[in-house]
């Protein structure tokens, strides 16, 4: 396997940890370059693990919790760290919440409740009966892809292959494929000029203060969703919109409009946009460690356990955020009722703590405890089954194909301290 490397290998331990006073999380311009948060966060575990972050006006400042141990207790707790005040970092009046929240923004009983409405069709049952559309799914993208020698591993294979997925979740047309792809990006990329219709720090931003993302986007999703409640409501589907719109959560109350909208949103991006950007990364690390993809070359029977180092290692997610809702001790801290909490997962998922040797892509690694999808707590990632099915049938299909790959240029990186995303992967490949 060839493989030549002329983009920053990103993930070694730093040479040179960053001075805590020059570490700011709060700066987008920083996780531009793939090297800068690792070394934010390697210098934060280990000198100020529940750190203070300024963040400019309107915000506040929130606490960056950055070891593995007390983001998972975080997490875990949702009555002393509520997802209520809600996930991002944009800071939100009581109205703003009720008007955007999602399933991501609730807690206890209601969000057990919004949950179970599609907890069976992301179950492993029903992923089971998925494996062979999905396999078959694959080989195309990738027969496409591969036939041209030099492509975009981003929009030819990553993107490509879970849009298509949630295309059949929702029952929807694959020729609406590039249009839910377009609204991910433009929504997610809120923070990225070459994506976000208006950046979310703008004054122009403050007229779509009650969108999700504050994206105008989100306007355009929500008009696709309902019509789809439109044709489907009081049908006999079995699809993801079906299920929404003909059941009633368990706690006996219906959904509104509104939480239709919210919901439906989340499953376009969220359904899309992780997935995809941990195909990227993984990708990328297998053509910056080349030793690594010749042992899954030569042992295939180890891709499944290379699927959790590929979930810690790309940490799609860099964060979610929770509120604090009394005053409580955290890493020798104190935090104070209403404090934004923010667990950086991805700084979780280097802790030496943890993980031997966490600036190694291992693709052997066992035991592999990564916090991706959200670690044991009520939020628990809904879709981390069928990613971690749609990322292993992805490399089982893809590896024994290629001869050699190597980059064609320059990897560009989605300008936000939330999605740790590749927005090229230029690829020539030769296959076997």
């Amino acid at each position: 396997m060839t493989s030549t490397l002329n983009t920053a290998d990103t993930h070694h331990a730093p040479d040179e940890p960053m001075p805590l006073d020059e570490v700011d999380l709060a700066d987008n311009d920083k996780f531009l370059d793939g090297v800068t948060p690792w070394r934010m966060f390697h210098t934060l575990r280990h000198q100020d693990p529940v750190h203070w972050q300024p963040e400019p006006e309107p915000n506040h400042g929130f606490w960056a919790v950055t070891r593995h141990e007390d983001i998972a207790r975080v997490g875990r707790d949702a009555q002393t760290f509520t997802s209520t005040k809600f996930v991002n970092l944009e800071e939100l009046d009581d109205d703003q919440i009720k008007k955007r929240a999602s399933i991501l923004e609730l807690d206890g009983l209601r969000h057990r409740a919004m949950r179970s409405l599609l907890q069976r069709q992301f179950g492993q049952g029903v992923i089971n009966e998925y494996a062979d559309f999905l396999r078959g799914l694959t080989a195309r993208t990738l027969d496409t892809a591969l036939a041209k020698g030099t492509f975009d591993f981003v929009a030819d294979v990553s993107a490509d292959f879970p849009i298509n997925v949630l295309a059949r979740l929702l029952d929807v047309p694959p020729e609406d494929n590039q249009q839910l792809i377009d609204w991910g990006n433009r929504i997610i990329g809120n923070t990225d000029p070459d994506y976000a219709d208006v950046l979310l720090h703008s004054e122009e931003s403050e007229q779509y203060k009650d969108l999700p993302f504050r994206s105008p986007a989100s306007l355009e999703v929500f008009e696709y969703g309902r019509e789809l409640v439109r044709q489907r409501r009081g049908g006999t589907g079995t699809d993801l919109i079906s299920r929404l719109v003909n059941q009633t959560p368990r706690d006996g109350v219906p959904l509104s409009a509104q939480d239709f909208d919210n919901y439906f949103l989340l499953l376009v991006v969220a359904g899309n946009e992780t997935t995809r950007h941990t195909i990227s990364h993984s990708m990328l690390a297998l053509i910056q460690h080349p030793e690594q993809l010749t042992r899954l070359q030569e042992d295939p029977s180890l891709i499944p356990v290379a699927v959790e180092e590929f979930l810690r290692w790309a940490t799609p997610v860099y964060h979610f955020r929770r509120t604090a809702t009394r005053d409580v001790e955290l890493g020798g801290k104190q935090v104070k009722e209403g404090d934004k909490v923010v667990m950086w997962y991805a700084s979780g998922n280097r802790d030496e703590e943890v993980f031997g040797n966490p600036y190694d892509f291992d693709v052997t690694r066992r035991h592999n405890d990564h916090l991706t999808f959200g670690k044991g707590g009520p939020h628990l990632c809904l879709g981390n089954l069928l990613a971690r099915t749609e990322i292993r049938i992805m490399f089982e299909e893809l590896i024994p194909r290629l001869a050699g790959i190597r980059l064609a240029g320059d990897v560009p990186r989605v300008r936000s301290n939330f999605v740790n995303g590749i927005k090229k992967l230029p690829v020539e490949v030769t296959l076997a």
